[in-house]
């Protein structure tokens, strides 16, 4: 089953067309028992929610029984309030915390020798495939893999297979394909599908969930000033249904610019980024549009810690953002972080190794503590006052003194390229 719904307008897709797409999908189908993996709290303009809700109540009203597993990878589970602003009224009841430590099974293995092929050697060991026990439970008679393909920094282009295998996935596998992405470039990968992750995803998919009874729903989405439009949703168990998402999401969600920025200044939603682990999405997404010895200022009003959990936060604490050199030599050495490899590579990639300057003002988290993990660090709300979210625009703005800066309001949306280095 394919289904392509493109937006006629900018506007997007409206709720009574996502509603009939979601509706002509279900077509033929009378499950007993579903399971819906959409993404957390922290892709809210992904649509999903929205998408989730309408899928859950079309599945309950045919007498279905319904179970909702959000794909939270290694973030925190999403509490009864989030769950209600993102999804709706479907009952909190319904939702089931995945634990990307426990709530695993094997089911086999990438091999070291296809890992080293498509990695042009740089990485060669074998990745374990896991995944959440509920997606292997016979019992369920579809399965409904929901959410937002997006330029993404460690596989190229989010989504699909990811929602899967990171989303509901173990850790082996996460922390494997974030070093495999950090080992062979992001910015060789970003906005791109066909790399050696996706490689990776594509192949456990085939091998080892061929038989299960999956779905897509893939949304691409903008949200200008925080209202989500639609421009695209597509649905079906085949790899097209990623191939036609990720092709118009390199038109809708990469920006290019005419020369590398020398300041950037982006905002992040408290709502939506509380740690670093997500707000440095703010570095990953424009590190390939600021210049040499530019800067990169975050207003970053809800940071409050470094790490979704504990053991994440001590490590970035530990060893901090020092460059791709530096924590591959800390890797080396340290038993810790050859645990907790998804933590080494995203100390990699929330580094600019030196090329631009990383700002965060924050408000919940002191200055000491930011400049510890190796980011300069200046008060929100001072810096506010001067650089007001609310009252600067998308894109250049021109300060009262003369300042140019880049405006970004939210950069999980989007991917920022300097047009003539990504050219040369």
């Amino acid at each position: 089953m394919e289904l392509f719904y493109h937006a006629q307008t900018e506007q997007g897709l409206s709720a009574e067309e996502i509603r009939a797409a979601l509706v002509r999908s279900l077509e033929g189908k009378q499950p007993k028992k579903a399971l819906l993996l959409p993404p957390d709290y922290t892709r809210y303009h992904s649509n999903a929610g929205f998408i989730t809700n309408v899928y859950y109540h079309l599945l309950t009203d045919m007498g279905c029984e319904v179970d909702v597993v959000p794909a939270l990878g290694t973030h925190v589970p999403v509490t009864k309030e989030e769950a209600a602003d993102m999804f709706g009224d479907i009952p909190f009841e319904k939702f089931i915390p995945h634990n990307w430590r426990t709530d695993v099974v094997r089911l086999g293995e990438v091999s070291g020798k296809f890992v080293s092929d498509i990695t042009e050697g740089l990485w060669s060991d074998p990745v374990s495939v896991e995944i959440n026990r509920l997606v292997m439970d016979p019992s369920y008679e579809l399965i409904l893999s929901v959410g937002q393909v997006v330029p993404h920094e460690v596989i190229g282009m989010a989504n699909h297979a990811k929602n899967l295998f990171v989303g509901v996935g173990g850790s082996d596998m996460i922390n494997k394909s974030h070093m495999v992405g950090a080992v062979y470039g992001m910015e060789r990968m970003m906005g791109r599908d066909h790399t050696p992750v996706r490689k990776i995803f594509d192949y456990a998919l085939k091998e080892y969930l061929g038989n299960r009874p999956i779905v897509f729903a893939l949304t691409v989405t903008t949200a200008p000033g925080g209202n989500i439009r639609t421009h695209g949703l597509f649905i079906g168990d085949t790899r097209r249904v990623l191939e036609e998402a990720v092709a118009l999401a390199q038109q809708k969600n990469m920006d290019y610019v005419p020369t590398g920025i020398k300041k950037c200044v982006v905002y992040l939603d408290p709502k939506e980024f509380r740690t670093t682990w997500l707000g440095n999405k703010s570095v990953y997404r424009t590190r390939m549009a600021i210049a040499d010895g530019g800067e990169l200022l975050v207003l970053a009003p809800g940071i409050e810690r470094f790490g979704e959990d504990e053991t994440i936060d001590g490590l970035i604490r530990k060893y901090g953002y020092r460059g791709r050199l530096q924590i591959l030599q800390d890797f080396k050495e340290n038993e810790d972080l050859q645990q907790n490899m998804g933590a080494a590579a995203h100390l990699i990639h929330g580094s600019s190794d030196g090329r631009f300057t990383i700002t965060y003002a924050v408000k919940h988290i002191s200055l000491e503590e930011v400049e510890g993990v190796g980011f300069g660090a200046v008060d929100y709300d001072e810096t506010a006052r001067r650089y007001d979210p609310e009252k600067l625009s998308y894109g250049y703005n021109t300060m009262p003194d003369g300042e140019e800066i880049y405006f970004i309001p939210n950069p999980a949306l989007g991917l920022w390229i300097d047009k003539s280095r990504f050219e040369g």
